[in-house]
């Protein structure tokens, strides 16, 4: 494949060397048989299906630039790049696109699944639905689950609060004021139950946004399962469980790396085992791109996790056909509409290459990259906060063009508070009308073919490849984590764009043009600071009533199987969560023969 026009990246002019060009061997593409094909060996390439008589007549690109569109004068002082920088031609055409159809793009359901992990695509099912909820207590949650699914809402998903994120119960000190306050307060089964009372779990899918603790949270539910007489084999969700994009971007880390990548095994494995619909790990470029990262940066950071758990599962001993096939993936939807939909695209492409090439995946469902999307809350503003529903339409309809298998819409309100039932709902509706009105649902990969989407895709697929050659250099993610690699790139893409804000070159509606001054404020939802009290007297009235021989058994068992590199962590965990052992009591064992991970600061 010829090399795509020279992209500049924080000031630079770089050429991307697309995979085709990559040395022999290196980056193998698909082999694929069937079909017209070239002299090479190769499918009929965009650029070959148009006819001599329609190149004599049209010229070429440059010409058409010289002799037409340069006369009128472009915009000034506004940027025509994407969000995350990357220069776009006015004009892309088969002269400017170099795409083999059976190579690059395929059949929806077939490698390299470009256009899709799956043959019908929404033509046979759509996607979940999966607004993220969780404030105050269990009871308050479990309100708002209910709410949700009487709407519409096909799956489940779980936010939590700082403390329990963190590995502290409700009534540690640094958890004062914190209880309940972005998320559910989750210390014991006691609230787990309550946060699943009357909804079968035998019925759902739930998803669970946590990472240190989350081998915890796998277990009480687990044990609400067993309580609902619904085994652990039939459970279906996910738990984000992933660690590493925590130490480069969202931050919320308990454990030094290695003790943790441990911990995301030990999950992934008792999942092959005994969950076998479950999902352990939600390999996250969401937060990552929260923080400030390019779309390549996400796309790139997010696959090197994804490999980094794979090589870490093959070293305990498990085959990639074992655990792959329940492996996914959580991405952000921005607002430039092309570049997310190229980015779902190269991921999927990059991953099944690599998985079947690199690890050896023989499974098919192993090379198929299943992956969330939330539309992007970083690009919501508290200025103007209904033309916040704008922004998450257009992030909605990206996703789906893009090919995600569930979705969360975030509220118009969530740049103020957590979001009211009345925003809630109309984010759901959001998906809605994408899924029965707009038609984008009818034919798969609607975009698949164009000049300008398949340049993108390419691009950033070979972006991703520089930065993977980076990371290797480097030693893998856990030394580039520890020398501050991907923190320093992504300090500098937020830097750029922040500037490109702030000078005005980066139009952003309501905040540095169309301004309003005369707002009048939203009503939001506000979180009664009573629940932390009730929920503290909760948690005192569990550690009352349970055994506290048993606890302090099962405490002692747990530090011991963690001081052993050669024990699975998840059944003693699971029987620590029966007996009602807090979530901090735990994390607290693990502390104390882990210890605690500080992160060198980067300026």
């Amino acid at each position: 494949m010829a090399a795509a026009a020279p992209i500049p990246r924080n000031g630079r002019r770089l050429t991307w060397r697309l995979v085709g060009a990559r040395p022999t061997g290196t980056h193998p593409p698909f082999a694929w048989s069937g079909g017209d094909e070239d002299a090479r060996g190769r499918g009929p390439t965009m650029r070959a299906m148009a006819t001599t008589e329609d190149r004599d007549t049209a010229g070429s690109v440059g010409e058409w630039r010289q002799r037409s569109y340069e006369r009128a004068p472009e915009r000034a002082g506004e940027l025509f790049s994407t969000i995350s920088g990357v220069e776009n031609e006015p004009l892309y055409t088969p002269e400017n696109t170099d795409v083999d159809y059976h190579r690059d793009l395929g059949y929806p359901g077939r490698a390299p699944f470009t256009r899709g992990v799956y043959p019908s695509m929404y033509r046979g099912r759509l996607w979940t639905m999966r607004q993220f909820a969780g404030f105050g207590t269990a009871e308050e949650t479990n309100a708002r689950f209910r709410y949700l699914r009487d709407h519409g809402q096909t799956g489940l998903s779980t936010a939590f609060d700082m403390p329990t994120l963190m590995g502290y119960d409700s009534d540690h000190p640094r958890s004062l004021g914190e209880v309940g306050r972005e998320g559910v307060a989750i210390d014991s089964l006691a609230d787990m139950e309550t946060l699943f009372a009357g909804i079968p779990l035998g019925d759902v899918s739930t998803s669970m946004t946590i990472n240190s603790p989350a081998a915890i949270v796998l277990a009480y539910y687990v044990c609400v399962g067993e309580e609902q007489g619904v085994a652990r084999e039939r459970l279906r969700g996910t738990a984000q469980t992933d660690i590493l994009k925590e130490y480069i971007a969202q931050k919320e880390w308990i454990f030094p790396p290695e003790p943790s990548m441990r911990l995301v095994v030990d999950m992934i494995e008792f999942c092959a085992r005994e969950m076998p619909l479950f999902h352990p790990i939600s390999i996250s470029g969401y937060h990552i791109r929260e923080a400030g990262s390019t779309a390549a940066q996400e796309l790139a950071f997010t696959l090197a996790d994804g490999f980094a758990y794979v090589e870490a599962a093959i070293e305990r001993g498990l085959g990639v056909d074992d655990f792959a096939p329940r492996l996914s993936f959580f991405f952000n939807a921005h607002l430039d509409f092309f570049e997310e939909i190229a980015k779902y695209r190269a991921a999927r492409r990059i991953w099944a290459r690599e998985l079947r090439n690199r690890f050896g995946a023989r499974n098919e469902r192993s090379l198929l990259m299943r992956f969330h999307t939330q539309t992007a809350g970083v690009s919501l503003t508290a200025q103007q906060p209904e033309v916040n529903i704008v922004r998450t339409a257009l992030e909605a309809l990206a996703a789906v063009l893009g090919g995600t298998q569930s979705l969360h819409t975030n509220s118009f309100d969530e740049a103020l508070a957590l979001p009211t039932e009345e925003a809630a709902r109309l984010a759901l509706r959001t998906q809605q009308v994408i899924a029965h009105e707009s038609g984008a649902v009818n034919t798969i990969d609607p975009l698949g073919g164009s000049y300008f989407v398949e340049h993108l895709t390419s691009a950033l697929e070979a972006q991703a490849y520089e930065y993977f050659d980076r990371i290797a250099e480097l030693g893998g993610v856990i030394p580039a984590i520890k020398e501050n690699f991907f923190q320093r790139e992504i300090a500098e893409a937020s830097f750029r764009y922040q500037s490109e804000v702030e000078s005005g070159q980066r139009v952003v509606v309501g905040v540095n043009r169309y301004v309003q001054d005369d707002e009048e404020p939203i009503p939001i939802l506000k979180i009664d600071p009573a629940l932390e009290q009730k929920q503290i007297d909760r948690l005192a009235g569990v550690r009352a009533k349970r055994d506290s021989a048993a606890v302090d058994a099962r405490l002692g068992a747990l530090k011991d199987g963690a001081a052993r590199e050669d024990v699975n962590l998840m059944p003693l965990i699971v029987d620590a969560a029966r007996d009602y052992v807090t979530l901090g009591e735990m994390c607290d064992a693990l502390r104390e023969v882990w210890g605690v991970w500080r992160e060198t600061p980067v300026f």
